[in-house]
């Protein structure tokens, strides 16, 4: 299929036809390509014009997990016994605390768990594996406070929980919830080629951030990408959230029939008519805020019900 026939006039509403406006206004497409420290600060004030106040009864503090900057996240009605790892998206190479604060905290709100932030380190200064190492890093110190963990991440944050959850399978991991996440499937997949150009991630944004990523010449294995892996066997159950209009979608639905092939739980709940980066349009699309609550409500069932997804 021919990467021009998806038609976003008519896959996206007027709300997310507006939220892309703004975004595009905000955050050029090109800036991707631009030098580091402009595309940085760029997606520092990208994420800061759809910040929101926290919700009230959530006390968020600052901690550090495993020697890693973390935020954590308390609602006043939080469950026990389970908290929430979050890596935030940026491919391996923006974002930070500070980027997805106002995100974490209504996902704790919502879904009335504790939630942890972690604070990786960024690409290219720190190639892989150091991103990853930094999540496992507060993966470790959570289990070793006792807890249970349910991994959660948005696009390179939802690659990173993957990798977590396949370094820690046991059973003290609850869950994972994969949100918009890059997991390997490559550059040749049927929604990579109908979705090259889309709104909020292209084809060719993904060539820049795995450029970025790895040492010259690496593309990566199994440490790097979850559909390398060699078996699936005893990862947690499983829910993804891929995004229609977006590039990655098919990483979702692959990674999702592995999982079922090694009779791991895995559901797959496609955002109709929403882009990537759609958690930013929480508050200014019906579509994104009822997919963002379905999120959360899958962080709750995940934590509170074991294996039901």
């Amino acid at each position: 299929m021919d990467s021009d026939t998806a038609d976003y006039d008519t896959l996206l509403d007027p709300e997310m036809r507006a939220f892309v406006a703004k975004v595009d206004a905000l955050y050029d497409p090109a800036t991707a390509f631009a030098p580091l420290g402009d595309q940085r600060a760029a997606y520092d004030r990208l994420c800061a014009a759809f910040d929101f106040p926290h919700p009230a009864g959530v006390v968020a503090t600052d901690v550090t997990l495993g020697g890693r900057p973390c935020r954590r996240y308390v609602p006043w009605d939080a469950h026990p016994g389970v908290t929430v790892l979050y890596a935030h998206g940026g491919g391996h190479v923006v974002g930070s605390l500070a980027s997805h604060d106002a995100i974490c905290a209504e996902l704790a709100a919502l879904s009335g768990l504790r939630l942890v932030a972690v604070d990786y380190r960024l690409a290219p200064e720190h190639l892989h594996p150091a991103q990853i190492e930094d999540v496992l890093a507060a993966l470790d110190a959570l289990l070793a406070g006792g807890d249970s963990v349910v991994l959660a991440g948005d696009s390179a944050g939802g690659t990173l929980a993957a990798l977590a959850a396949a370094a820690r399978k046991g059973p003290r991991l609850a869950g994972q919830v994969l949100i918009y996440p890059a997991l390997g499937a490559g550059m040749d997949t049927a929604s990579m080629q109908l979705h090259a150009n889309a709104p909020g991630l292209t084809r060719g944004d993904m060539k820049f951030y795995e450029g970025v990523r790895f040492a010259r010449g690496v593309k990566g294995g199994a440490d790097a990408w979850p559909l390398l892996a060699a078996d699936f066997d005893g990862l947690p159950p499983t829910v993804l959230f891929p995004a229609e209009c977006d590039p990655l979608a098919d990483d979702a639905e692959l990674y999702a029939a592995r999982l079922r092939a090694a009779g791991v739980p895995a559901e797959v709940i496609t955002g109709r008519g929403l882009v990537h980066g759609h958690l930013r349009a929480r508050h200014m699309s019906s579509a994104a805020g009822a997919h963002f609550r379905t999120i959360a409500g899958a962080l709750a069932r995940l934590a509170k019900g074991g294996d039901s997804v």
